[in-house]
């Protein structure tokens, strides 16, 4: 059934009991797709604390309180694992990282409109509001953006504005499988929507994370160290509920890997760690941390990321340049985001590397831009300029 037009849309309903979303969750059991977003807060905390759920099917829209006293969210999971059923997001992320910390698995089959409006065309990253007013023609109101979704009780405007996100989704939604459908983009799609189906994406491994402060540093003591004690900080943050940066922040560990403080003085002294932090149970925790990491054995200990660190060869700027230029113009040929296409890491790796093995030179990236890139550096391609666009240019002999 297609959405209701702007006229036709229902008054969403607040849920706020168990019984009323286990109703609502076998009605919404037998629709072929759900809309689904979320309102939370997190900026005190590691762990964001989820405040309402918006659903919407093709005639009725609810907007459950997560908060309410006594509220069981089980049957939204039951929902959400329900593989009959697809669920659509925008930028499904941040969604996906609760319900992943809610229920231990990700909701499935997913679809995320964010992602698919890259693949056909509408830019990297669009918003919802910009893709609504594209694709449906519709204003959102921004009124409430920066609402305190903790804060009870809930404004009939609030809630009005909350299920406008789920609301416009549905036939956002519809158009934009149309028309990948149309344009035999459904594979490129699929690709994509592999990163958001890996709970990996959102529970990152601890012993990896120090890589992305990407240290330019060959010392593999400090890069050991660095890794240790950045481990500890998640660990840590998750067990205090706080953001990791609140409780530490990157640049306190850089110095931390750098020195080696070994007692509370030291400690005290690295810059943004206090003398009541090094004093108390974290502090004490993490000096323990410090000291077992100083004497791990050498053949244990990280080299330093591949093309990273001080001796790490640098791309030619002239060149990645040109594959920059040379990206805009393939992705503008093929109607898709850039950013979807290739990272600045491959577009740096392109220029460095013979063969490098990245997503842009595999699949339909590769034919998309990958492919045109290799000839590039090979000399069998060139750009030019036609029209007021960039142009394409094959060396004699290399074809069209």
């Amino acid at each position: 059934m297609a959405p209701a037009s702007r006229t036709e849309f229902p008054d969403p309903v607040l849920v706020t009991t168990t019984a009323e979303l286990g109703a609502v969750s076998a009605r919404l059991r037998r629709e072929p797709f759900i809309t689904i977003d979320t309102e939370f807060v997190r900026e005190r905390t590691y762990w964001p604390e989820l405040c309402l759920v918006q659903l919407a099917s093709a005639d009725e829209v609810v907007v459950v309180d997560a908060l309410s006293p006594g509220m069981d969210l089980a049957p939204l999971g039951e929902l959400l694992a329900d593989e009959g059923v697809i669920k659509v997001f925008h930028a499904a992320r941040q969604d996906l990282e609760i319900f992943l910390h809610l229920f231990d698995r990700l909701p499935q089959p997913l679809f995320d409109t964010q992602v698919a409006a890259m693949v056909a065309g509408y830019g990297d990253q669009v918003g919802y509001d910009s893709l609504v007013a594209s694709v449906v023609g519709a204003q959102i109101d921004k009124s409430h953006r920066f609402s305190d979704w903790a804060a009870r009780p809930l404004s009939a405007a609030q809630i009005e504005y909350a299920a406008a996100d789920v609301t416009y989704l549905r036939e956002v939604y519809q158009r934009l499988v149309a028309q990948l459908d149309r344009e035999g983009r459904k594979d490129w799609m699929t690709a994509e929507m592999d990163v958001l189906n890996s709970p990996a994406t959102f529970r990152p491994d601890p012993q990896t994370l120090w890589e992305r402060m990407r240290p330019r540093t060959n010392n593999r003591r400090m890069l050991g160290m660095l890794r240790a004690i950045t481990a500890w900080r998640e660990h840590e943050a998750q067990r205090v509920n706080v953001p990791r940066q609140r409780l530490m922040k990157d640049e306190s560990l850089m110095e931390i890997a750098a020195t080696s403080p070994g007692d509370v003085d030291a400690l005290a002294r690295v810059r943004g760690i206090s003398r009541g932090f090094a004093e108390g149970r974290s502090g004490q925790a993490l000096l323990e941390v410090i000291a077992k990491a100083r004497h791990e054995p050498d053949a244990s200990l990280p080299r330093p990321p591949k093309g990273r660190g001080k001796d790490a060869a640098r791309p030619s700027a002239a060149l990645v340049a040109m594959l920059k230029v040379l990206l805009a113009a393939c992705c503008e040929r093929h109607r898709v985001a850039p950013k979807l296409v290739a990272s600045a890491e491959d577009i740096d790796r392109l220029a460095l590397e013979d063969a490098p093995e990245i997503p842009a030179l595999q699949g339909w990236r590769r034919e998309v831009f990958g492919a045109q890139a290799m000839a590039l550096k090979a000399g069998e391609l060139t750009l030019g300029v036609a029209d007021g666009a960039v142009q394409l240019i094959r060396a004699k002999g290399q074809g069209a």
